[in-house]
């Protein structure tokens, strides 16, 4: 009996150590500062990270790309790009830590990041049990939306989804604890400011774009407490959006009606928790072509961060594949890098570029394998695209 009450004692003091710690947050998030204006910095510094596995590959083609889209701005000192050492698994590894030392000060010396995959040991892996560099960077630059478009026009869709980026069951997946040798903890975190910020950029973005309509994700009627306030957080800021309409989903019928080809054309404005939108938008990809083919950004207020949505690919590597890496994904992300520092022009031309060149002309194919192309020689078939002068007709040609 000493040693059960000896073990609760231990996790009230864990769990008391994690509330003290998120109670901080929380006012750190009451205080954070506003939104940078990109138009009033000089230069703009964007950061690239390589990666791990196939990152180094896919991440060069897609800088080569973004450097060729920014020629003049790099020439005249309006952006700079800079490249970010020491995140790769060995150096975190060696460093025992998610982020080095001194890498998080280098990443906080950009205004927007580029970032090939990087691997999160897990059980069985040569690694140590770090925690995810992915999920240590979202936290450290307070990156709260993970933001993730698909669209495939010729099957009517055009969803964009909004992830809570640092909350839900992530944010403390590294803290978790066994209580005895028959129990395990784990945790999922829901704060009033953080689902409020995630769900107002959502109906932000449906507001600019003439959307009606803003479907929230949840379990609430399961995972009542976390789950329910986000969505009596949604439904509050809903409140402020008249003309915008919230509809409400749970996330296991939301991944049914996806393939739904009746509904899934409804969702346009997607709004969830972390986990959810993990998930869900993997599934969206599919529909796209894959994961290899959906870009991702992760956006704060002074930060934000653009990286594709698929893992390291470690097997590619060991079988010598990885000079044949997709690279479209990362493009992608540099297309809303783009967007997002203010070269909205420039983003949509490399939009329409890489459906060109990925999903109707397909003159360069990529396969992953040696009877493919390389990732280089479909980066050196963008660009060339990026050069027709007919780019805008051939594209709506095809839609």
């Amino acid at each position: 009996m000493s040693e059960l009450k000896e073990a609760i004692e231990r996790a009230k003091a864990h769990f008391e150590t994690l509330l003290v710690e998120q109670m901080d947050r929380v006012e750190r998030m009451k205080a954070a500062e506003d939104w940078i204006d990109y138009s009033q910095v000089e230069p703009i510094v964007v950061g690239v990270v390589g990666g791990d596995g196939i990152g180094p590959y896919i991440s060069a083609e897609s800088s080569r790309v973004l450097e060729y889209m920014l020629k003049g701005e790099i020439e005249s000192g309006k952006v700079e790009i800079k490249k970010i050492e020491g995140l790769s698994i060995e150096e975190r590894a060696k460093a025992m830590k998610a982020i080095p030392d001194g890498v998080i000060d280098e990443l906080k010396k950009c205004h927007a990041i580029l970032k090939g995959p990087l691997t999160t040991p897990k059980k069985g892996d040569p690694w140590p049990n770090l925690e995810s560099a992915n999920v240590a960077m979202r936290r450290e630059l307070d990156l709260f939306a993970n933001v993730r478009p698909v669209k495939v026009p010729n099957q009517g869709i055009d969803w964009i989804f909004f992830r809570e980026n640092t909350e839900g069951a992530y944010i403390l997946g590294s803290k978790g604890f066994n209580v005895t040798d028959d129990i395990a903890f784990d945790f999922t975190v829901t704060t009033s400011q953080g689902a409020e910020r995630i769900v107002k950029l959502a109906f932000d973005h449906a507001k600019k774009n003439g959307i009606n309509r803003v479907t929230a994700v949840t379990k609430a009627n399961v995972i009542k407490t976390t789950d329910g306030k986000f969505l009596e957080v949604a439904r509050n800021v809903a409140k402020e959006y008249p003309g915008i309409d919230l509809d409400e989903w749970f996330i296991d019928i939301m991944a049914a009606k996806l393939v739904d080809t009746k509904r899934r054309t409804q969702f346009r404005v997607v709004v969830l928790p972390n986990l959810y939108g993990d998930i869900i938008t993997d599934e969206a990809a599919e529909f796209q072509g894959g994961v290899g083919t959906a870009g991702s950004a992760n956006i704060g207020k002074r930060y934000a961060m653009f990286e594709a949505i698929h893992g390291s690919a470690p097997r590619m590597v060991e079988e010598g594949r990885a000079l044949y890496a997709d690279p479209s994904s990362m493009m992608r992300a540099a297309v809303m890098l783009l967007g997002h520092i203010g070269f909205v022009d420039k983003a949509r031309k490399l939009e329409m570029a890489l459906d060109i060149c990925g999903q109707h002309e397909k003159k360069v194919v990529l396969t992953g394998r040696s009877d493919g192309a390389t990732g280089a020689e479909f980066a050196d078939y963008v660009m060339e695209t990026l050069q027709d002068p007919n780019l805008e007709a051939k594209w709506k040609g095809y839609q």
